[in-house]
């Protein structure tokens, strides 16, 4: 099938771009953030503009300017290179790509290391939640790309680390209520306080919504609680805990392209036979240590967590994959870790040389049961039992990394040697033994280095090599509906080069500019999808090519321009059979938008009230490696905000209201990539509004 926005969809973004870079002669105030400080890249806080590889920060302010705190893509639509599909579907969790890293995720996050405060939120597999990062008491959110993301293991297509806010100034308390369509209620109760040797934090919601498609309503708690301490001038002590709780959230499963057509809102009849459906209950502590000696210092983390999730599928009753497997998912996962950091200037040699040594232990376990879900002919209820197992991902991983500056000139180089072993003990015996164990183990180089032509204009140039290790629900099952485990199935390894630009145009506005390559071999991707089970092979060599331009811009004194685009060209390089699968060289990865843009305008006419115009482009996206299945079209949409905030003696009051999707477009939010029953399509909601308050008391 012919990419028929192969170039257009280029064309008429950099046109845009440009026009708006020649407009920035007339901004008059500083109101953008152009330089905030960051630690993800280098583990050294530094500026963005001096670190030499794409990364990006999304402050607390823009997280609350009319957001709703509740999914990623509200965060990261912002940034150039990532693609969040929001696909009204909380059972199965917001899938996220960088650079095309991810796009085949069948459910959450993986191929992307995922960190809150430092601490994992993904498994030493690469597996990983976007759910367990609370908007709520986000301070920032740093969004790593390219070459750099090794120096964080496999898996690390990129990385998207999350960083709290602590507790500080008078205690405080407040309230929030959010109101929107499909019967969406978020409520939310917080407090915190704080000053310079303690500070605390405690926050808890409940989200509850009908959903936009039938059978899709869900139920989502979340609490979290920090705790900061300074005991002396050299230390400091950070313990957080956080909770996330759902019920029975409700699984719409994907729409094949005529039930799309017919009803946006409709699901298949197997959904509501089978009651399709998905509890999660998940509890984490952690703890973070600093301390410095001297120049240098020293970090240290500590966390422990359990998970446990219930799912429900559709897999007919009397298919073998229900016989043998079973289409009940159930697993209690214990996971804990920790990270050993040294980082220490060295002041032997000219410049500003910096060396951080350290390394990170992961480890999950997983009592995996699997069950018939059916009992006679009473469906969507745990019947026998057919699957059980424990499985077990561990991962050590050792590195260094040096950052150096030295007149006009940036190094950065890292080294590390990622070791992951996946380990199955079966205790089924109905099926033949699946047990045994496999270890992938890699040492993944970067280096990085960045010129200052001008104080205000960096260019650099980032190599680097990566590898991405299978997860466990990839390896579950073997292609052929073989019911052993796939221990054959091979890491992904790649070879990434980036070169970029960073420029200040002017005191207000900011530009970034990057051109990337990544030649992957083995790449993993799907073999077949039926009755509920996805199988993975090694496809041969891929290729992503693209661009990635931001923009900040203070075009006046109340305006604001903030633009992302991204251009990716990402194919197979070799011809590839498998079984009766065809893939020739030249098709596009399934997933991957080639071109994406989002644009705001922002208005601040007074201090306290704010209102913007948001806008989204993203081409069409093939769903499947053959690319003969309907692609998912292209589409634009627009959204509207506004922001007031009064303060009266102790209290601050503020009211919010959006709308999304304001010409009411119909378009595919979200696709399942090789979906066996060809349910590729999840349609996003139709026009849709949030309207809120909150007040907040100092004491």
């Amino acid at each position: 099938m012919p990419d028929q926005t192969k170039g257009c969809g280029l064309r008429v973004p950099l046109s845009l771009l440009c026009a708006v870079a020649s407009a920035t002669a007339v901004a008059q105030d500083h109101r953008v953030t152009l330089d905030p400080v960051a630690v993800t890249g280098t583990y050294v806080p530094s500026s963005t503009f001096d670190v030499p590889a794409s990364l990006d920060i999304v402050t607390r302010e823009q997280l609350k300017d009319g957001q709703a705190g509740v999914n990623l893509s509200e965060a990261l639509s912002r940034v150039p290179g990532v693609v969040v599909q929001n696909r009204q579907n909380y059972a199965q969790d917001l899938p996220v790509s960088t650079r095309g890293y991810g796009a085949r995720a069948a459910f959450g996050i993986r191929g992307i290391k995922v960190l809150s405060d430092g601490i994992p939120a993904s498994t030493p597999d690469g597996q990983g939640q976007a759910a367990s990062l609370n908007l709520d008491v986000a301070e920032r959110i740093e969004v790593l790309r390219g070459p750099a993301s090794a120096i964080y293991g496999s898996n690390a297509g990129g990385v998207i680390q999350m960083f709290s806010k602590d507790g500080s100034g008078p205690a405080t308390i407040g309230a929030s209520t959010l109101l929107g369509s499909d019967g969406f209620l978020k409520n939310h109760l917080y407090s915190q306080g704080g000053n310079d040797t303690a500070g605390f934090v405690l926050d808890a919601s409940r989200m509850d919504t009908d959903g936009y498609r039938d059978h899709s309503s869900a139920r989502r708690d979340q609490t979290f609680a920090k705790v900061h301490v300074r005991p002396d001038d050299d230390s400091r002590l950070a313990l957080i805990f956080n909770t996330l709780e759902q019920n029975a959230t409700q699984d719409p499963l994907g729409q094949t392209w005529s039930g799309y057509r017919h009803d946006r809102r409709s699901v298949i009849p197997q959904a509501e036979a089978y009651d399709t459906r998905k509890s999660i209950h998940h509890q984490q502590v952690g703890m973070n240590y600093e301390r410095d000696f001297g120049e240098a210092t020293l970090q240290f983390n500590l966390y422990a967590g359990q998970r446990s999730v219930i799912q429900y599928l559709s897999i007919p009753k009397g298919t073998p994959a229900n016989e043998r497997g079973g289409g009940v998912v159930d697993f209690d996962r214990e996971f804990h870790g920790g990270t050993l950091r040294w980082i220490q200037p060295v002041t032997a040699v000219p410049g500003a040389l910096t060396v951080t040594v350290g390394a990170d232990y992961d480890q999950s376990r997983d009592d995996r049961r699997g069950y018939q879900n059916h009992v006679g002919n009473v469906l969507g209820v745990k019947g026998e039992l057919r699957r059980d197992e424990i499985d077990t991902a561990t991962s050590l991983d050792p590195y260094i990394q040096a950052h150096w500056e030295l007149g006009r000139w940036t190094l950065d180089a890292g080294l590390r040697r990622s070791s992951m072993e996946m380990e199955v003990d079966d205790h089924y015996p109905g099926n033949g033994d699946s047990s045994g164990s496999k270890k992938y183990q890699r040492t993944t180089p970067t280096f990085s280095l960045m010129y200052a032509f001008t104080p205000d204009l960096h260019g650099y140039l980032s190599a680097g090599k990566a590898f991405e290790t299978p997860t466990q629900a990839e390896m579950a099952y073997a292609p052929g509906g073989s019911e052993a485990f796939n221990f054959g199935l091979k890491p992904a390894t790649s070879t990434q080069y980036e070169i970029g630009l960073k420029a200040r145009l002017n005191e207000q506005s900011r530009l970034n500019v990057a051109l990337f390559e990544i030649h992957t071999e083995d790449e993993i991707v799907v073999a077949g999808s039926n009755s509920g089970r996805t199988s993975y092979y090694n496809a041969g060599k891929t290729l992503r090519r693209g661009l990635e331009v931001g923009l900040q811009n203070q075009l006046a004194e109340a305006w604001e321009l903030n633009l992302a685009y991204t251009h990716l060209d990402a194919t197979y390089r070799d011809d590839i059979t498998a079984g009766s699968n065809r893939v020739d060289k030249g098709n596009r990865l399934p997933g991957v938008p080639g071109d994406s843009l989002f644009g705001e305008l922002v208005w601040t006419p007074l201090e306290g009230l704010s209102t913007a115009v948001e806008g989204q482009y993203r081409s069409q996206v093939y769903v499947e490696d053959s690319n003969q299945q309907k692609a998912a079209p292209a589409y634009s949409v627009f959204n509207w905000r506004a922001r007031m905030e009064q303060r009266l003696d102790r209290f601050t009051v503020y009211e919010m209201v959006r709308v999304d999707n304001l010409l009411d477009r119909r378009y595919v939010g979200s696709v399942i990539v090789g979906d066996g029953n060809y349910r590729y399509y999840e349609a996003a909601p139709g026009r849709s509004w949030y309207a809120g308050v909150g007040v907040e008391y100092r004491f």
